[in-house]
């Protein structure tokens, strides 16, 4: 499991391969520095050694242009992604001096912000998957609260009530309850669950 920590957030994640295989077809990024958080999460279509290596290019994307815009990381990612075999992806961007985040995602990952009060904000993905082909992006720009919480996941990560999941309890506590959650799960399984102070 990782685990961040610094004065702007709190951040735990995991994944798990499928059936135990030796490569996991989900990967993920997360990167801190003094103005911004960055997230991104890559789910290779299907699962194995090929799907490793479509995920594992748009997180060597990330790690290599952090300081972009979550478009032009979405752009990026799309085209080292051609004659691969494509993935779902999301990127999540936070600006900790604007208390603003940007989000964009294509494919069946989630993503979920949930603020003191309980609100729960959840952002539609853009269907399809990147490929290298030409694809139409939704960025979107969220405020955010401080002491709100936020979960991005995988497919492979069943929930049922998120809402209940994230009141009241603290982030090692939700990624108790994730890890048992994934645990069961028959497919390749990743999440990250953060706090933003």
């Amino acid at each position: 499991m990782g685990y961040l920590q610094s004065e702007r957030v709190e951040i735990c994640a995991n994944q798990s391969a499928k059936n135990g295989q030796l490569f996991c077809g989900d990967s993920y990024y997360v990167h801190t520095t003094d103005d911004y958080l960055i997230c991104v999460l890559a789910d290779g279509l299907g699962s194995g050694e090929f799907a490793f290596h479509s995920s594992s290019a748009v997180t060597k994307i990330a790690e290599e242009h952090h300081h972009e815009s979550v478009e032009r990381l979405m752009d990026l990612s799309n085209h080292a992604l051609y004659q691969k075999r494509g993935a779902a992806v999301a990127i999540l961007k936070v600006y900790f001096d604007t208390n603003e985040f940007e989000y964009s995602c294509v494919g069946n990952l989630r993503f979920y912000l949930y603020t003191d009060e309980g609100k729960l904000t959840y952002p539609l993905p853009v269907t399809g998957y990147l490929s290298g082909r030409p694809q139409k992006y939704r960025t979107q720009r969220f405020t955010y609260e401080a002491n709100c919480k936020f979960l991005l996941h995988s497919d492979g990560v069943n929930l049922l009530n998120v809402k209940t999941m994230m009141r009241n309890r603290s982030i090692q506590q939700i990624a108790s309850i994730l890890e048992e959650g994934t645990a069961q799960s028959n497919d390749d399984c990743t999440y990250i669950i953060g706090s933003l102070f």
